[in-house]
């Protein structure tokens, strides 16, 4: 995939983008540029493209706005102490996205074009790439995103789609940094069920977990937890992660996936884990197994996970009527500082998970 580049005459000038490197937030400010790639039935992918990063603008026809046929991913490029700057396996992103698109009914964009529009937006704007302290953990948040762009009301997919790249520099995912999360779990809403969306990336499955977030919210949790749509019984993912158990006698239990949404990083713990190790189990996990293995002992740390927030340790499980409370252990901090420590270069790589870019 070739891409033209035009160069924006409106960059953010290097005085406020300092401003904006040390404290960014996250999904606030966004670089100078982004990529666009554009694909219809006869063409194929085409007019790949890097412009200054700007409104786009849509017919009030266009089909996403009415069938939601859309994926993304989430990933993020980090600065190395020598400058450098590098991703975290991004051909993982990438087929990950094809199996969203699949699911989706989009055409799919090849692991190495996917890669190749990532790697084209962080050169040209590699300057927004924090420099992070120890502890800091700051990198650029990258949002590669595909929407039905084509200008018709039918019910079927779209003849035209546009897949894109936009950046944004990115703190800690939680306000206060790493601290543990309270989490409510939702008896009224599900997320997916079998045959579903649940392990497409797609912006249906997030925002079908909005209604259960704001009644998170409401009972003063970060995250919700939702249960199973067949039984209701068994733990499937968080709101925007997924969820991990550290039992007393070594195991690391995660639930199982096809109907929750198989997270990059939550592929690198289990792999992380059983190099260290420890015994890994994908498995169904009951709700009620949390809450007992807690209060006897058996689960002795719990933990979530996700591309924007790492290795996040749960403090509470709350639900109407009663809670269960766990600590952040070592298993939890170890496993985070790993793999914290390859993303930003301060211990060795031995799975090949980085990527350079520059």
């Amino acid at each position: 995939m070739e891409f033209s580049t035009t160069l924006s005459t409106n960059q953010v000038n290097d005085e406020r983008l300092a401003e904006i490197l040390a404290d960014p937030g996250f999904g606030t400010y966004f670089t100078d540029h982004m990529v666009t790639v554009e694909w219809t039935p006869d063409t194929g992918w085409h007019n790949a493209r890097i412009e200054p990063y700007g409104p786009i603008s849509l017919d009030p026809a266009t089909a996403v706005l009415h069938y939601a046929q859309e994926t993304f991913e989430g990933m993020k490029a980090y600065r190395h102490a020598d400058g450098s700057v590098w991703t975290f396996r991004p051909e993982a992103n990438a087929a990950r996205m094809a199996r969203s698109s699949k699911r989706l009914a989009f055409p799919e964009l090849s692991v190495e074009d996917f890669v190749a529009a990532v790697d084209a937006l962080v050169k040209v704007d590699q300057r927004w790439v924090p420099a992070s302290a120890e502890g800091e953990e700051k990198s650029l948040y990258l949002r590669p995103f595909m929407f039905a762009s084509e200008t018709f009301l039918g019910v079927r997919s779209a003849h035209h789609v546009t897949f894109m790249v936009i950046a944004s520099p990115a703190g800690a995912y939680f306000k206060g940094g790493v601290k543990p999360v309270r989490l409510w779990l939702s008896e009224h809403y599900t997320r997916a069920g079998r045959g579903g969306m649940g392990a497409a990336k797609t912006g249906g499955n997030y925002a079908a977990s909005l209604a259960a977030q704001d009644e998170a919210y409401a009972q003063g949790c970060d995250q919700v937890v939702f249960l199973d749509a067949s039984e209701g019984k068994y733990i499937e993912e968080l709101g925007g992660m997924n969820i991990f158990f550290v039992y007393a006698d070594g195991r690391l239990v995660t639930p199982e996936t096809g109907t929750i949404l198989e997270g990059i990083t939550r592929a690198s713990i289990l792999e992380l884990a059983a190099k260290q190790g420890l015994k890994v189990e994908e498995r169904r996990v009951a709700i009620d197994e949390w809450r007992a293995g807690v209060a006897s002992g058996e689960i002795s740390e719990v933990f979530a996970c996700g591309t924007a927030a790492v290795v996040t340790p749960v403090g509470e499980l709350v639900w109407e009527g009663g809670s269960v409370k766990t600590e952040a252990g070592p298993v939890t901090t170890g496993l985070r500082k790993t793999l914290v420590d390859i993303q930003f270069g301060r211990a060795e790589d031995t799975f090949g998970w980085m990527h350079r870019i520059v």
